[in-house]
């Protein structure tokens, strides 16, 4: 009978140890559930400090081949795609006009030629010779123009690109021909305002192009707009780019590499870069006993497999690299081995 009276006390203590035996083990149970990082110590690299902007070829200069003279045209001496050289003859148009008004002048000429003869033998005034001479200088001034627009000439170097009127038309309102420079071109590209201290005329730059892959044209900046624009925050550059291969073309797509020379940057690996959902903010984990704190970051240039980080952490800091996925701010992690 004593037995029977015992047996509910032991099994009390039993259930009492189990659960002691239970709550033992949970320490070592959440220390094995703890996120496993690996993480690396980030330096500081020599960073080239360049920035690409994108434009579209154009020439370097464009001139329109137009006359006044309201003279129909006559021969028109190069098609579009001919190459033409400065003073090159292009366009003849009619002289019609040209040879009545020679005839005016001879005749102007031989009146005025007799109203000198009368002055000298007395039979005639000064002011008579003086109003011929007037009409003789003004007629002979309308030829040579009438001769300077009759016979039009190319102003520049460079490749026929539109031609608006064939031989026998009537040029109105558009010009005959156009002419456009193609050795240099020239990009016009609009750059950040926070570069404008950077950019100098005369610095070279890199040119290339989607149509040649790698290969890379030499260019120079020729001109910096003064301005910046209000709304883009940027200003316009025009880069002059060597032609003398004859390669590129206007209307290609160009990049235009600047390069602002190096200087010492840290640089983190780009699987410690993280991407906050919904924005364009970067972050990285950083470790530090036993925790990860999220660090927001400034990127510079990609590397390759790295990053240049601009702003956000120092060098000696360690970075989470791997296991990132179940992190929060302040969490505690454990090490990879």
């Amino acid at each position: 009978m004593k037995t029977k009276k015992f047996l509910p006390i032991a099994l009390l203590v039993l259930a009492l140890a189990s659960c002691t035996s239970k709550d033992e083990k949970k320490p070592t149970e959440m220390k094995e559930e703890l996120p496993i990082v690996e993480v690396v110590t980030i330096g500081q690299e020599a960073v080239n400090q360049t920035s690409e902007y994108t434009g579209t070829v154009e020439a370097f200069k464009t001139n329109n081949i137009s006359s006044n003279s309201g003279a129909r045209i006559k021969r028109i001496l190069v098609d579009v795609g001919s190459r033409v050289a400065r003073g090159q003859r292009l366009v003849i148009l009619d002289d019609v006009n040209i040879a009545q008004q020679q005839i005016s002048l001879a005749n102007l000429k031989r009146e005025l030629d007799r109203a000198r003869e009368l002055v000298k033998i007395g039979g005639g005034t000064q002011q008579a010779v003086d109003q011929l001479q007037a009409q003789y200088d003004a007629t002979a001034r309308a030829i040579r123009t009438m001769q300077e627009n009759t016979v039009l000439t190319s102003p520049v170097s460079g490749v026929v690109t539109a031609k608006n009127y064939d031989a026998g038309d009537l040029p109105a309102g558009l010009p005959v021909l156009t002419i456009e420079q193609q050795n240099p071109l020239k990009v016009i590209v609009n750059v950040n305002e926070t570069e404008y201290p950077k950019v100098r005329r005369g610095m070279p730059v890199t040119v290339k192009f989607d149509t040649y892959g790698d290969e890379a044209f030499q260019g120079q900046v020729y001109l910096i707009h003064p301005t910046v624009d209000a709304t883009s925050r940027t200003f316009q550059v025009e880069v002059a780019i060597t032609n003398r291969s004859d390669k590129v073309r206007t209307g290609m797509f160009a990049r235009v590499n600047f390069n602002y020379g190096t200087t010492t940057s840290v640089v983190v690996p780009d699987r410690a870069v993280q991407k906050q959902v919904g924005s364009g903010v970067r972050y990285v984990w950083v470790y530090q006993g036993g925790e990860v704190e999220l660090r927001e970051v400034e990127l510079g240039q990609r590397l390759e497999d790295r990053y240049e980080i601009k702003g956000g952490i120092v060098p000696g800091a360690q970075v989470v690299i791997a296991g990132a996925s179940r992190l929060h701010d302040g969490a505690k992690v454990q090490l990879k081995k």
